[in-house]
């Protein structure tokens, strides 16, 4: 697939990014150079390959689920600026 100046033009206005023709041509190139990547890689025959979740087969180390921390609950109320019923009140920001 290769795109046309008209189309990295129609880009570059849905970005909002202002383009000289000369820049254009240089992004055109790129986006092609890119296109032209994942075309190649999408030819890959892929179709005994294992999906996996990370390159790196790790297994990652869990700790218990437990708390490790006092409750602060009341003392991070007490200093907050509005609270009711253990909640802290904020303004409305929505109309």
């Amino acid at each position: 697939m290769s795109l046309s100046l008209d189309e990295v033009g129609r880009i570059a206005r849905l970005a909002r990014i202002a383009l000289t023709p000369k820049e254009a041509e240089r992004i055109r190139e790129e986006l092609n150079g890119i296109l032209d990547f994942v075309a190649q890689l999408q030819a890959i025959d892929t179709a005994g390959v294992i999906p996996m979740a990370h390159a790196v087969d790790v297994v990652q180390r869990l700790r218990e689920d437990c708390v490790t921390e006092a409750d602060r609950r009341e003392d991070f109320l007490a200093i907050a600026p509005e609270a009711e019923a253990g909640l802290y009140l904020v303004p409305k920001v929505i109309e």
